[in-house]
C-alpha cells in the first residue's frame, strides 16, 4: 500500500523480536516488555436484498498463497476467474457490505471462502466471502494500511505501530509479532517458505514463514513503503531514496539499484525478465530484471503511486492525473487511457479480459483490458484506494467510508 501523504519518518531502531505465545505476543517497545493481546470482536455486515450467496471455493491462486498483487511477482492477475467477462461485468450488483471502524486502504485477500482486510481502526478483519458476516477481528496497536498475505492457514500483515503481526487464519489468534524501527505500510510477500516486508526504518526484512525466525535484513537509503516482489530468487522493492533495489532472496545481498526521479511508493511487478514500477516523477519505469538497465520510461501527468499490473504483454497502472493507463509491456508504447474523476492510487487487478481499479472519486471501475472501454462503475461514500480482489464472480474492495464492499452477478452460482 502507498501512504496518503507521502511523509517520511526517521530511523529509530532496527530491532527484531518474536515470541510464540498462542493468544498473546511478547514484544519489545522502547526497551520495555509489552504484551500485545488479541481481542476478538464482532462488527456489523449487511447482506443486500435479493443476493443469493454462491459457494466460494478455495482460492489456490499460487502455491505461495494469496497476497497483495495476487502472486509473488505481483502480476495483479487472477487467472482462475471465469465468471466475470467484458460482456457481463456491467451487470454487477451490490452483494453485501461489511462495516469496520476506520478507513480501508488495505487490499483484501480472498482465501478459502474468507476475505481478510485491515482497517484504520487498528483491526484486522476476517469476513465470510459469501455473506459478509464477521468471522473474527483482531485489535492491534495502530492503523493497518498494509495488505494481508495468507498462506498455509496463517495471515501476515504490517501495522503503523511499527510491527509485523502473524495470525492464525481460522481463529484470529495472534501467533507472534516482530518489531521494526518504523511503520509498516509495505505488504508482506510470501515465496518459497519466506515472507518479505519493508519498513519505514529503511529496511527490508525476510522471515521464515513457519518458525518466524529473522533470516536477514537489507538496508536502503530511504523509507520502504513499496511492497516487495519476488521472482527467480530475487527480491525487488522501491524506496523513498528514489531507487529500485534488487536483493538476493536467500541472503539479502544487493544485486543492483536503479534510479528514478522521485520517491517510490509504487510496488514492483515482474514479468518476462522485466521489472515495472511507478514513481512520483510521473513515470512508469521498465528495468531489466537481471541487470537493472533501464528499458523504457512512460510519462503520465501525475504521481504514479498505483502499482502496475501485467497481463498479455500489457502493463496497467493508475496515476494522480485521474487516469488508468495501458502500455505495451515490451516497448512502453501507450495503448489506451481511461479517465476517472479522481487520483488513481488503487492498483489495478486484471481478470478474464477486465481491469478493475478504484479512484479517489469514490468509485470502483471496470474497463475492457484490450481497449480501455468503460464497462462498469459503482459509487461508495469514500476514496477507493484499496486494490480490488476478484474471485469466483465476486469483486471485493474497501473504501474510506469504513466499509468493505462485495459485488456479484445476481442469480449466478459459480
Amino acid at each position: 500500500m502507498t501512504n496518503r501523504d507521502g511523509q517520511q519518518r526517521g530511523v529509530s531502531r532496527r530491532t527484531i523480536v518474536k515470541e510464540l505465545a498462542g493468544l498473546a505476543v511478547l514484544g519489545v517497545t522502547g526497551g520495555s516488555l509489552v504484551w500485545l493481546t488479541h481481542v476478538q470482536e464482532s462488527q456489523s455486515s449487511t447482506l443486500l436484498p435479493n443476493a443469493t450467496p454462491p459457494p466460494v471455493a478455495a482460492q489456490s491462486i499460487t502455491s505461495s498463497g494469496m497476497m497483495f498483487g495476487v502472486d509473488p511477482e505481483h502480476s495483479h492477475v487472477n487467472p482462475g476467474e471465469h465468471f466475470l467477462l467484458p460482456t457481463n461485468v456491467s451487470h454487477l450488483r451490490p452483494y453485501w457490505t461489511a462495516s469496520t471502524g476506520g478507513v480501508i486502504e488495505s487490499s483484501p485477500a480472498v482465501v478459502n471462502g474468507v476475505v481478510y482486510v485491515g482497517s484504520g481502526d487498528s483491526k484486522l478483519y476476517a469476513f465470510n466471502a459469501s455473506t459478509g458476516n464477521t468471522l473474527w477481528s483482531a485489535t492491534i496497536g495502530g492503523p493497518i494500511r498494509s495488505s494481508p498475505a495468507v498462506a498455509n492457514g496463517i495471515v501476515y500483515v504490517g501495522c503503523d505501530d511499527n510491527k509485523l503481526y502473524v495470525f492464525d487464519a481460522p481463529t484470529g489468534n495472534t501467533f507472534w509479532a516482530a518489531a521494526t524501527g518504523g511503520f509498516i505500510r509495505s505488504s508482506p510477500t510470501i515465496s518459497n517458505g519466506v515472507f518479505y516486508v519493508g519498513s519505514d526504518d529503511h529496511t527490508l526484512y525476510a522471515f521464515n514463514t513457519v518458525a518466524g525466525g529473522s533470516l536477514w535484513n537489507a538496508f536502503a537509503e530511504g523509507s520502504i513503503e513499496s511492497s516487495p516482489a519476488v521472482a527467480k530468487g530475487v527480491v525487488y522493492v522501491g524506496s523513498g531514496d528514489y531507487k529500485l533495489y534488487a536483493f538476493n532472496a536467500s541472503t539479502g545481498a544487493l544485486f543492483w539499484t536503479a534510479s528514478t526521479g522521485n520517491h517510490i511508493f509504487s510496488s514492483p511487478a515482474v514479468a518476462n525478465g522485466v521489472v515495472y514500477i511507478g514513481s512520483d516523477d510521473h513515470k512508469l519505469y521498465a528495468f531489466n530484471a537481471s541487470t537493472g538497465t533501464l528499458l523504457w520510461a512512460a510519462f503520465t501527468r501525475g504521481f504514479v503511486r498505483s502499482s502496475p499490473a501485467v497481463a498479455n504483454d500489457v502493463v496497467y497502472v493508475g496515476s494522480d492525473d485521474h487516469k488508468l493507463y495501458a502500455f505495451n509491456a515490451s516497448t512502453g508504447t501507450l495503448l489506451w487511457v481511461a479517465s476517472t474523476g479522481g487520483y488513481v492510487r488503487s492498483s489495478p487487478t486484471v481478470a478474464n479480459g477486465v481491469v478493475y481499479v478504484g479512484s479517489d472519486d469514490a468509485k470502483l471501475y471496470a474497463f475492457n483490458a484490450s481497449t480501455g472501454a468503460f464497462l462498469w462503475a459503482v459509487s461508495t461514500r469514500g476514496l477507493v484506494r484499496s486494490s480490488p480482489a476478484v474471485a469466483n464472480g465476486v469483486v471485493y474492495a474497501g473504501s474510506d467510508d469504513h466499509k468493505l464492499y462485495a459485488f456479484h452477478l445476481p442469480g449466478t452460482m459459480p
